[in-house]
């Protein structure tokens, strides 16, 4: 096996990789050193946590990277099979914070299982539909199992209760069936199905009604439910062209909640401007393009789907950050890909990238040994 691992990783993706979580940890500090020195008498506190998270994710992004992608079709069942339990436990053994089981809390550090969970689906339903390959367009025998796991899957995340990461679990799960060759009738017959689904979860609980009235109408409520938003806009309208300056925002001073996590992005706005901020967004689409890239070039459908999966989890949760923070859609609480405070979704990114990483070697080798026979 030690062979098909001689192709080099894609530099441009290591390298958007390696800059956006360094960024991340430089904004971590500018953002939350006021919070931690009111809270915990060291500004160095959260980026220190974040740089550990960071320590964890380099290491295992470096292991997936050298591994070579195929082993993950195996391990598919398993990793389903233990994120299953996770969720489980963490109903019954979790933390309560802000009335949501979530996290397990060990050695002061939170671990969110539903975070596991999106790579765990993203490789299952990868393994399984590259297995079926035309199958998946029966509906009985190729779709149908399918959606049982993944209705499973939604269905234990809600009850903790964390309507984002189900939006983005269907998402994902969506962006997968799709690329996997779903007959389009089965496709519109799910959409129709799950459209009223969704509309029906967001409008169930009265805060999450709440979030929909204040994306509506941010003014009304900007003392209240509109306030976060607010300083939001504040934040993103204060940097202007060129910002503040790095370290010089001032929202972030006990004006904006959130400031270091899902909200770190108005931060980067005020302090950066709209010229650095557009810089930032650069490296982002430097990003996407090389994983996209990566996945659409392997020659194995399970490395196509599996990277395209790891690509869409990880621009889904891009857009809905950046949508919540620019007001263009309702606040579902989930953090900046690579940038905002929080080990589970740094460590999960970072592995991700690994396994493109993984892919993109594939791909290079078999260029490699393409030329090799053409030159003979």
């Amino acid at each position: 096996m030690t062979h098909k691992m001689k192709g080099r990783p894609d530099f441009l993706l290591l390298f958007s990789t390696i800059l956006l979580v360094g960024f991340g940890l430089v904004m971590i500090f500018s953002a939350s050193s006021a919070k931690a020195v009111f809270t915990h008498q060291s500004s160095w506190y959260y980026v220190m946590k974040q740089g550990s998270f960071a320590g964890i994710g380099l290491l295992l992004m470096l292991i997936c990277m050298g591994l070579p992608f195929s082993i993950w079709k195996k391990a598919g069942p398993g990793l389903m099979i233990f994120s299953l339990i996770l969720l489980v436990s963490v109903l019954i053994v979790g933390t309560n914070i802000n009335g949501a089981k979530r996290w397990f809390v060990v050695g002061g550090f939170n671990i969110q299982p539903s975070e596991f969970t999106k790579l765990s689906i993203i490789v299952y339903l990868s393994a399984l539909i590259s297995k079926k390959g035309e199958g998946i367009q029966s509906f009985k025998k190729g779709l149908l199992p399918l959606l049982i796991m993944v209705g499973l899957i939604l269905a234990l995340v809600m009850k903790q209760p964390d309507f984002g990461t189900v939006l983005i679990l269907a998402f994902i799960a969506g962006t997968i069936i799709m690329i996997g060759g779903i007959d389009l009738r089965h496709l519109l017959m799910l959409g129709l199905g799950l459209v009223p689904m969704f509309i029906y979860l967001a409008l169930s609980q009265s805060y999450r009604l709440k979030r929909i009235q204040t994306f509506l109408n941010p003014l009304d409520n900007q003392s209240d439910s509109g306030y976060q938003l607010m300083q939001s806009l504040y934040a993103l309208g204060h940097g202007g062209l060129l910002g503040t300056g790095l370290g010089r925002s001032v929202q972030k001073l006990f004006y904006l909640p959130e400031a270091h996590t899902d909200f770190i992005f108005a931060v980067i706005g005020e302090e950066l401007g709209l010229l650095g901020t557009t810089l930032f967004l650069l490296v982002f689409f430097l990003f996407f393009w090389r994983g996209f890239a990566a996945a659409i070039q392997s020659h194995d459908p399970f490395g196509m789907i599996l990277g395209m999966g790891l690509v869409s989890m990880i621009g889904i949760q891009f857009l809905l950050n950046l949508g919540a923070v620019t007001g263009s859609i309702p606040v579902t609480g989930v953090p900046l890909p690579f940038i905002s405070y929080g080990g589970s979704s740094l460590i999960l990114c970072m592995a991700s990238t690994g396994i493109l990483l993984s892919i993109s070697r594939d791909n290079n080798r078999r260029r490699k040994e393409q030329l090799e026979t053409y030159l003979k």
